[in-house]
């Protein structure tokens, strides 16, 4: 297939800290080509070199076959190059057709609005939304139907490689099907896709090829046919694949840790029953809307209005109160770390000590000797360099920030239950191996883990016990070699006969 992007012996340094090394990479048309690799790999910078973001060091970049420099992000979409990044740059009180046509540069100063209508309902048609009324606002869309905004807004200016980065990271399966559909279409029509995604069974369900980058250097490229699962995972590891699942060890100790009975969430979760042992790890399986995330989220005291009976060691636990949970050794983890776990703006050390500052301010005055020493501790602990408590928690990678939070449970004196949602949400291969074991590290203490997951490889590889969900009602229950792939998938989409289960 003819190439429509080459690019020779990129580099790229920052301050002495390498980011990319001689890095060749080359696109056809009509090619989907996904790019793996951990945070800090050189994917991030790749991309901003080619969106003009970013000025390379070294290297020469070929579109069309013609040498270019891309000195800025407005030359890069005039040369056919365009973004979908991971933070959407729609605005949401603005109509559909005002966000498709908003920093095009391809748009003069004196135009037609009717000219405009007409390209942006050629680009809607392209991806089968052509029934999309284009005064609608944003803002009233899901946020797999905002990503196809995002995508029409690249046709419209005649995109011909379309760079979507971590596109489904917030998406239902069926949004994910959507996306996924449309980009087989663009494929179709000859345009070219780079897809960035932790998501490894997206790239094998979508993609051509895929390139792994680590450390800055482009390691592999390969069609997906020719590499497994496992073989792409140490390709962007550099290590075995058996290394990403940490052993479960057995637990002599598996006591009944927290025990769910009946749990209802009006609309939402009906008579929901799991027990969580001490030392293990329970998955609550199913898509977004089946009702898992809130199993979790009432446990935790986060819903006023659910009702049911929750025991923790024997004795009851309060639903609709927090500082009750908290107060018993229960703590939760938000799938959104932004807005619901962290404090961004605030320092690691005032991250990992935030939920227990009234245990070291005697007579109300902070000892901050005291919580630096525990802080380092708990950073030590996690696997989060000492040397970065001065540093801003948003300035870490995800896997770092997640380990903030898991951080937050361990100063305590005894072990608790640790409820989370998409533990590894937006976290690289790497990291996410890093997490896993912190996980199994937390059971050996004898903590008692409940999580979700959409992953359904990470449900199979890290869960002693699943409990699938469909529709706000349990399915089903496997422990050990019962669980399975392919049997949860059946659950959490298409359950046969769920009262015969």
């Amino acid at each position: 297939m003819p190439e429509v992007l080459s690019v020779e012996g990129l580099g790229k340094s920052y301050t002495g800290v390498r980011a990319l090394h001689d890095v060749s990479f080359s696109l056809g048309s009509g090619e989907i080509r996904g790019i793996c690799g951990e945070n800090g790999a050189g994917k991030s910078t790749f991309v901003k070199i080619l969106m003009g973001i970013t000025q390379p060091d070294s290297g020469s970049i070929r579109i069309a076959g013609r040498a270019r420099d891309i000195p800025g992000p407005r030359q890069a979409q005039g040369m056919g190059l365009g973004i979908v990044a991971q933070e959407l740059s729609l605005a949401p009180h603005l109509s559909i057709l005002d966000n498709i046509w908003l920093g095009s540069a391809g748009v003069p100063l004196l135009h037609r609005r009717q000219a405009l209508r007409e390209r942006a309902q050629k680009a809607l048609d392209a991806l089968g939304v052509g029934d999309w009324d284009l005064n609608g606002r944003v803002g009233a869309l899901t946020m797999g139907q905002r990503q196809i905004v995002e995508i029409a807004r690249l046709l419209a200016r005649d995109t011909q490689v379309l760079i979507l980065d971590e596109p489904t990271a917030t998406l239902s399966d069926s949004e994910i099907e959507r996306i996924l559909a449309v980009l087989r279409e663009l494929k179709a029509q000859g345009r070219s896709v780079i897809y960035i995604s932790h998501r490894l069974g997206e790239i094998f369900e979508l993609c051509d090829t895929v390139t792994v980058f680590r450390n800055g250097e482009c390691v592999a490229t390969k069609p997906v046919q020719e590499v497994s699962r496992e073989g792409l995972i140490e390709l962007m590891l550099g290590r075995p694949f058996d290394e990403m699942y940490p052993q479960h060890h057995a637990n002599p100790d598996a006591r009944n840790a927290l025990v769910i009975e009946r749990l209802t969430v009006p609309g939402m979760v009906h008579d929901f029953s799991a027990v969580a042992p001490r030392g293990k790890i329970l998955c609550v399986a199913g898509q977004i809307g089946s009702g898992a995330a809130m199993v979790t989220r009432a446990a935790a005291g986060l819903l006023p209005d659910a009702i049911g009976r929750l025991t923790l060691d024997g004795k009851t636990l309060r639903l609709g109160s927090v500082p009750h949970c908290v107060a018993r050794n229960v703590f939760f983890l938000s799938e959104d770390r932004a807005s619901e776990g962290l404090f961004p703006p605030m320092k690691v050390l005032d991250n990992l000590v935030a939920t227990r500052l009234y245990a070291h301010a005697p007579l109300g005055v902070l000892s901050w000797r005291a919580l630096r020493r525990i802080a380092t501790d708990l950073a030590e602990r996690v696997g989060v360099d000492r040397n970065r408590l001065g540093t801003a928690a948003v300035n870490l990678s995800g896997g770092n920030q997640q380990k903030l939070l898991f951080g937050r449970t361990l100063e305590r004196t005894e072990p608790g239950v640790l409820l989370m949602n998409e533990p590894t949400r937006g976290i690289d291969v790497g990291a996410r191996a890093e997490i896993y074991r912190l996980m199994r590290r937390l059971c050996d203490l004898g903590y008692a883990l409940v999580m979700t997951s959409s992953d359904l490889e990470e449900v199979v590889g890290i869960a002693d016990i699943v409990v699938t969900m469909y529709r706000g009602r349990t399915v089903a229950r496997y422990e050990g070699e019962r669980i399975a792939m392919s049997t949860i998938l059946a659950d959490i989409t298409h359950p046969a006969e769920q009262a015969a289960r």
